[in-house]
């Protein structure tokens, strides 16, 4: 087990640097780069001047490339990562926060990659790989111990409920950064209209189909959480700071469907 364990880190080790240069790959095929073009001009006078120019050009493809290869490298680190860390422990890695956010990096950069390929469009990967390489960072900063697989507490052992509940949860929080993503390049690409940008249109869907993926997840979430609950400690609600957020956060995107719904 302890083999396995190590073989998990590692894989993770790996992950974090794969995803961390994809990071730096698309927010340099996103942002783009400056072309400077020069032109000679022949006065009357006989004598030559040269001028130049500076604009912005899309990003280079191979860049974009690159950024897509090693997000599917990430991804497969990670997925080694979680396989050997639920082959060690019996379960899916999702009792502590260690495991949980090590599953949330495997499920963005899953999600990332469907989206990408859906849609053809590797510049939400500038805001997405960030997030997923900013877990990786949380995961790094987390006491070591937490790395050790240890017994279920009594309230935890409720495996399949509580497999179901926290991966329901950690792929809609998942669903929910590409949704993020997209709206900001949305802001973006409407108020500086960058032309290489996807259209407003392809934004807009990016991100409703997004939604529609995270808000079923988020409601299983929230319904499997209170039976948890209930059959734990006897309640099914109580109110506390992790439940309250879950809560709040489902109604911000039950308003933002239902306006998107009715009101366009």
């Amino acid at each position: 087990m302890e083999t396995l364990v190590k073989l998990s880190f590692y894989c993770f080790a790996a992950s974090s640097v794969a995803l961390g240069a994809a990071a730096l790959c698309y927010i340099a095929y996103t942002v783009g780069r400056v072309k400077v073009r020069r032109a000679m001009m022949t006065t009357s006078a006989g004598t030559t001047v040269t001028s130049s120019t500076a604009d912005f050009a899309p990003g280079s493809l191979s860049v974009g490339q690159y950024g897509t290869l090693l997000t599917r490298f990430g991804a497969m680190f990670a997925f080694m990562a979680v396989l050997f860390r639920t082959i060690a422990a019996e379960r899916l890695p999702t009792a502590n926060m260690y495991e949980f956010s090590l599953t949330f990096v495997l499920a963005i950069s899953i999600i990332y990659i469907a989206f990408e390929r859906m849609y053809n469009i590797r510049q939400l990967g500038a805001i997405v790989l960030p997030i997923a390489f900013g877990m990786t960072l949380y995961i790094w900063a987390l006491p070591a111990e937490l790395r050790e697989i240890t017994p279920l507490i009594p309230a935890l052992q409720a495996r399949t409920i509580m497999t179901i509940h926290v991966a329901s949860g950690i792929f809609a929080y998942a669903a929910f950064a590409l949704s993020f993503a997209a709206a900001v390049l949305y802001l973006i690409k409407q108020k500086r209209s960058i032309r290489w940008l996807p259209s407003l249109e392809v934004l807009d869907d990016v991100a409703f189909r997004a939604v529609g993926i995270g808000f079923p997840l988020l409601s299983l979430l929230l319904i499997l959480g209170s039976i948890w609950a209930h059959d734990a400690w006897g309640v099914y609600w109580s109110w506390d700071p992790k439940e309250t957020a879950a809560l709040f956060t489902w109604l911000v995107y039950a308003v933002y469907l239902h306006t998107r719904t009715l009101r366009g």
